[in-house]
């Protein structure tokens, strides 16, 4: 995966609180074995509503996507963040994340920072009220600059943010143990068959 550091970009809103799973990436769709090509069919179902609007010119390119409480609830489907990854998302601002939507999320590479809530519909108006608006969201300091000039520090366990930076997933955390590992193998007793080939 890919190392997130600091990101600056135009916001998306998506002005809905208890976001679930199903609305981000419905269940017809996850017949695909990949991890990609989820992203022209996030939020479907929703792409006809008035307050769906993540396809308007203005919003094309939008890295940081600023949501209502509660994203991603629901079942607990790796598509979800994949779908938003897939479309172009980097980052999901909230003031809460489904637990497993949230890990999820940064299994991927992809960061979720929780706000406080007058702070997430600061940003949310800005992107509304003048569309195309930037942000700045730097992980290596943990903070978000915000639209009006502020800066809001965010909280995100060391062990997370460390595997972010370096765009470390489980594996690429696996191959980084990969010596401990291979002397683990060849040390340990091996009783009855093998089934590995020995060099």
């Amino acid at each position: 995966m890919e190392p997130i550091t600091i990101v600056k970009s135009k916001v998306a809103p998506m002005d809905r609180a208890d976001v679930d799973t199903d609305q981000i990436i419905p269940k017809q769709f996850l017949k695909r074995i990949e991890r990609t090509g989820f992203g022209e069919f996030l939020f479907f179902d929703w792409r006809e509503e008035d307050f769906y609007l993540l396809d308007r010119p203005e919003y094309a390119g939008a890295r940081i996507l600023v949501a209502g409480r509660n994203f991603g609830c629901g079942s607990s489907r790796e598509h979800a963040p994949w779908a938003i990854q897939d479309f172009g998302f980097d980052v999901v601002i909230a003031s809460s994340f489904a637990d497993i939507f949230r890990t999820n999320c940064t299994k991927i590479g992809m960061l979720p920072v929780v706000l406080p809530e007058d702070d997430v519909r600061t940003i949310m108006r800005e992107a509304l009220d003048q569309p195309g608006i930037e942000m700045t969201v730097d992980l290596e300091e943990c903070a978000v600059a915000l639209p009006d000039g502020r800066t809001v520090e965010f909280h995100i366990e060391d062990s997370v943010r460390d595997r972010l930076l370096n765009g470390w997933d489980d594996i690429g955390l696996t191959l980084r143990r990969s010596e401990v590992i291979d002397a683990y193998e060849a040390d340990r007793e091996r009783e009855g068959p093998v089934t590995t080939i020995l060099l």
